[in-house]
């Protein structure tokens, strides 16, 4: 079974200049609620949900699960991954406007290959390599980034998406905690 992972997150980028540590998935997510309030907060967080869970759906995608605020989907081909990942920035650019706010930021990393796919608690959850993969790749981007591994970029139909849409990755060589070796990693801009 291939599945394309895509991990987004949120996080609060003015609140704390600290690095976030790889498993949280809000920075700093304590001080958004005590700086806005927990209706605001709560409000944000879920708009956030709400617009990851339309495009994850349009592009023909599924949500694997909720880590906090962030969201695991899983998508049939790369380009689906890539096309969800630039209209969810989209969709946070546009969500902060409408809330005159900048606290919803997204990073993503997409990663695809093959996963375990379990039933845990009476819903489908996917493990390995894969999956460890695709989270390691979202921590290297910044706000707002987008990175990808090779596989995905290089994927022809990953490819002509990105042509059309004047989009050029860069690619950096990097190693990733917990992962065997160098990865080649790109950043889609």
């Amino acid at each position: 079974m291939k599945t394309f992972c895509l991990n987004p997150l949120i996080y609060n980028e003015r609140v704390s200049s600290k690095p976030a540590n790889p498993r949280r998935r809000v920075k700093d997510s304590v001080a958004l609620y005590e700086r806005v309030g927990d209706l605001a907060a709560h409000d944000l967080v879920r708009s956030h949900f709400h617009a990851l869970t339309r495009v994850v759906a349009s592009e023909g995608g599924a949500i694997v699960r909720t880590i906090g605020d962030a969201v695991m989907a899983t998508f049939p081909t790369p380009d689906r991954a890539v096309a969800a990942a630039l209209r969810m920035r989209e969709a946070m650019d546009k969500l902060n406007q409408e809330h005159e706010t900048d606290d919803l930021l997204l990073k993503i990393g997409i990663h695809e290959g093959p996963c375990l796919a379990v039933m845990e608690n009476g819903r489908q959850d996917y493990f390995g390599r894969t999956v460890n993969v695709a989270a390691r790749v979202q921590d290297l981007a910044v706000s707002r980034g987008i990175f990808a591994t090779r596989s995905v970029v290089e994927n022809p139909q990953t490819s002509r998406l990105l042509e059309a849409k004047n989009l050029r990755p860069v690619v950096k060589r990097t190693t990733v905690q917990g992962i065997a070796g160098e990865i080649m990693v790109y950043e889609i801009p």
